[in-house]
């Protein structure tokens, strides 16, 4: 963003996710874009940057797509004159965090392609490593690119393979053996709708129904939001197509074997809504869970448990269920602050922090306060709440995080930036603890990371630096490493 009009509210210590995709077929041939839109609003905590919807009339002329796609929220980017105009039966829909490629209208998704085998609809969550070669070798064909994404570069690999397949899905899991990383997709064409996952299930993506349509959704919590009920999750390394002719059909030639799974843990830790059941685990179980095993390996005496909103909250009650230390509130949170707001010219980083939260003086004063927090990232927000926490009266603040300190940059559409950039890096526990002023500072134990996502297979390279994958030889994660 430019001239620096904007701040993140949530702060740059924040993590971020890729995105979040959402895509329904109506067999009845019903408007499908006010489904879309309800299902992004459910998923806007995965990105607020830009959002979009693109729909076919299937029982129209082939290939003919309406699209309407902007800046911002979803609420902020849609009228109801411009969903009325969007005449469809099936569609798909994003909403975006950039974690490669800049933050442009150019750049919002669903990307719609025209070619000689008719169009392509196409919403991607995550972030492929291989890039840059991908993007060579198009270019070197005569690829001219519209966009600085990586989904694009999946789009035109479709649209190439498409002119040498029998069939959409086909030309979709040709495209998959060239391309590496971390991928969910939901893809249009003109009487399909498809579901991609990558072979370690990096991404979570879903199969719903409700009445006679059929939903694709990153997370369950869209479709309650949409009154559609959860068929089951997408595997790793499945093609599904739904068709009215076919129904739901599966394709498996891409998987891998359950060991090799490699999910990205912060979905449980963070990034997913508590309401989420992600691979049959709930996303609020495993939050409790954390809490209890903080509460097992870092116990302190206290006399209130606390969360830092919102991603803190369900961890704390999990430690206060376990240490029968009562929970409580000490933070109220600003509602009507969007994700990004005008920058005030002074102390900008402490009034970003401060106009989102407030401590609740009669709540903290004179108290022991634990505090959880999801993670700490660069450190530049924890003093600053601790600092809050300790003004408004209380006597002793201990932090407790529910994921180990991160050491490692992430590569597959988490924005865990590089090493030196991490406050953990080199540092000692009692290190970081004297940074952000607290009593005593501890994190999840590594081990427990299995336990608490009920032992499925997880990704832990940004706390290990053991990746599933080779990583790139070349940064190619995007603008938050400016």
């Amino acid at each position: 963003m430019t001239d620096n009009i904007f701040i993140q509210a949530e702060n740059s210590d924040k993590l971020k996710e890729e995105c979040g995709v959402f895509g329904v077929y109506d067999f009845d041939g019903h408007d499908v874009a006010s489904t879309i839109y309800y299902g992004l609003l459910a998923l806007q905590h995965r990105g607020q940057e830009s959002c979009g919807i693109a729909v076919s009339d299937t029982s129209g002329p082939k290939g003919k797509v309406l699209s309407s796609k902007d800046m911002g929220l979803v609420n902020e980017a849609f009228t109801p004159e411009q969903l009325e105009k969007l005449k469809g039966d099936i569609g798909v829909g994003h909403v975006r965090y950039s974690t490669a490629g800049s933050s442009t209208r150019e750049n919002a998704q669903p990307l719609v392609l025209n070619y000689v085998k008719g169009t392509l609809g196409l919403a991607h969550n995550g972030n492929l490593i291989n890039t840059p070669e991908l993007r060579q070798e198009l270019a070197y064909t005569g690829a001219i690119f519209q966009t600085t994404i990586d989904s694009e570069i999946i789009a035109y690999y479709i649209a190439r393979e498409r002119l040498n397949s029998k069939t959409v899905e086909e030309a979709v899991g040709r495209a998959m053996n060239k391309i590496k990383g971390a991928y969910s997709l939901v893809i249009m064409s003109p009487r399909k709708l498809i579901g991609a996952r990558d072979p370690f299930g990096f991404k979570p993506l879903c199969i719903g129904k409700r009445d006679n349509a059929y939903l694709l959704a990153s997370e369950s919590c869209a479709l309650d939001t949409v009154g559609a009920e959860f068929i089951r999750d997408v595997l790793p390394g499945e093609i599904v197509t739904i068709s009215p002719e076919g129904g739901i059909q599966s394709d498996l030639s891409h998987a891998l074997p359950k060991e090799e799974h490699a999910r990205c843990v912060f979905e449980y830790i963070y990034f997913a809504r508590p309401d989420s059941v992600i691979d049959g685990t709930s996303v609020y179980h495993s939050r409790i869970m954390a809490g209890k095993y903080l509460a097992m390996d870092s116990p302190v005496d206290a006399d209130l448990v606390v969360g830092v909103p919102e991603s803190g909250n369900v961890a704390a009650l999990g430690y206060s269920l376990q240490s029968g230390i009562p929970y409580g509130t000490a933070f109220v949170k600003n509602a009507y602050v969007g994700r990004t707001f005008i920058k005030p010219k002074q102390k900008s980083r402490e009034s970003s922090v401060q106009v989102k939260l407030n401590p609740i003086r009669e709540a903290v004063e004179g108290k022991r306060i634990i505090m959880i927090d999801d993670s700490i990232v660069r450190g530049t927000t924890s003093d600053r709440i601790v600092r809050m926490l300790r003004e408004a009266g209380a006597k002793e603040v201990h932090m407790r995080v529910s994921s180990p300190p991160f050491l490692w940059p992430c590569y597959f559409g988490t924005d865990v930036p590089a090493r030196d950039q991490l406050i953990a890096c080199n540092r000692t526990i009692e290190e970081i603890r004297q940074i952000i002023g607290t009593d005593s500072l501890g994190y999840l134990r590594l081990e427990r990371l299995e336990e608490i996502v009920d032992g499925l297979g997880i990704c832990k390279g940004c706390f290990t630096g053991k990746y599933p994958m080779d990583p790139p030889g070349e940064d190619i994660r995007g603008e938050f490493e400016r």
